[in-house]
Order: structure tokens, then sequence, then C-alpha cells
């Protein structure tokens, strides 16, 4: 069952001769309960597809559709409640309030939705990430595999329908980074939820069930269950047709 599509999804930024056609005519569907990576070369429309699939986008023509609902159709305080209620967001930058302890950063969403915190959902959470200790430290008291793993857990405390994480290891060492792959990966097996990711990085794609390559806005590729030395070729095969 598909939770997330773009249907013929097209993107245009500028007017006349400034105009860059960042998506051209996208079409494809992502699996509920997999692992998806976006790849592509620089400026291919890898961020722009995802931003347009969440709804912080939106586009010139086509669908982008979060199960049946179409998003490219939705005025803003739909798309504000969507996003709100049935879509996680993990981001490079970590983007949690400084002023707020890990806990409330990971409540925001559910606060601001008028839901109920499931506290058991949420110790298990916490527990497993292993941030269970830091719940009551600021931001700015926590290590920076520490704040990624306070934003995975507020993008899926609510039980989203699908999580958009935008290079979420591009911030972080190694160790840390493969501590995040892990656990990306444990809530996809374990938790049945479905990530949408967009990586530069073929080692970060490796943890994936599928990869979606696109370059110059269009669809280019999709490898099922990849290794490392088969998406560095695709990406090779890619600049190559360049």
């Amino acid at each position: 069952m598909t939770a997330a599509a773009a249907v013929d999804l097209v993107k245009v930024y500028g007017r006349g001769d400034t105009a860059v056609r960042a998506l051209d005519g996208v079409s494809v569907g992502f699996v509920r309960g997999q692992f998806t990576a976006i790849m592509g070369p620089s400026g291919s429309g890898k961020s722009t597809l995802m931003h347009c699939l969440a709804g912080l986008d939106t586009a010139t023509s086509g669908q982008a559709l979060l199960g049946g609902t179409n998003l490219s159709v939705q005025p803003d305080r739909v798309l504000t409640k969507v996003r709100r209620e049935r879509i996680g967001f993990v981001f490079q930058a970590f983007n949690l309030l400084p002023q707020l302890t890990a806990e409330q950063n990971i409540t925001l969403p559910l606060d601001l939705a008028g839901r109920q915190v499931e506290r058991a959902f949420l110790g298990d959470l916490t527990e497993l990430l292993g941030i269970g200790d830091r719940l009551a430290h600021r931001p700015g008291e926590l290590s920076g595999g520490q704040q990624q793993r306070v934003a995975l857990a507020r993008a899926l405390v609510s039980r989203p329908e699908i999580v958009f994480a935008d290079e979420p290891t591009g911030n972080l060492d190694s160790r840390s980074g493969s501590e995040v792959l892990s656990f990306l990966s444990h809530s996809v097996r374990e938790l049945g939820q479905t990530i949408v990711m967009v990586t530069h990085d073929s080692a970060v794609a490796g943890h994936t069930d599928r990869v979606v390559l696109l370059a110059d806005g269009r669809i280019a590729g999709d490898l099922d269950q990849p290794d490392r030395d088969a998406i560095t070729a695709a990406l090779r095969d890619l600049g190559g047709r360049r």
C-alpha cells in the first residue's frame, strides 16, 4: 500500500528566461513500512520532491499524494494540519527549540495538535534511543547525536503516516550517524514506520530498502535492496550521463 506518491509532478521556480524546472514530470510511489532513500546529483530535485510530498512546497502541476489526500490542491490551513498530525520530520540541523527541554521538544507536535501524549510509548521510544535520562536537559546541554535522537523521537512520537528525513546524519560524526541510521531501520522493521530520506551518501543509503535516483528533475533509476557498491555504481553512471 502506498503511503505517499508523486503523479506527473512538475515544479518550476521563477518565470521566463530565468525559470528553473526543478521537477519535470516525476511519478513515483513510496510503499508503507519501507525505508527509501532519494539520491542524485546536486540540483537533481531531491529536496524539492521531498518538500512537495511533505506539503512544505506547492507543485506547479501534477499531484503530491499523502494517502488519499492530494496536497497540491489544499489550502495552507489544511497543509499545516496535515504536517502537524500525519507527517514526521527530521532535518540535518535538528531544529530543536533551545528554551524547551528534550521532553518538551519531543512532545511539541502533540501539544500543538491538542493530542494526549502516550506516556508508555514515549518511554519506550526514548529508552530505545538512549535518551531516557536526558529528557530534562535543554538542547544546549546535549551532544549533536543526542539532539538528533531527540529530533527522531519528536518525529515518531505521534505515530505519523510517514517520516521525511533530509540528510539526517549530515551534521553527525560517523558513530552517531550509524546509531541514527540503525534506529531509523529499527523503526521501519519493528514499528512499521514509513521513512523517505534524502541523502548524498552511498553508505547512508545502503541502510535502506530502496533507492530512488533523480537527475535533472526526472526519475533516473530505482534500486531495490541495494548495497553500497550498487548505489555508488548507479550514481557514477548518472554522472557519466550528464
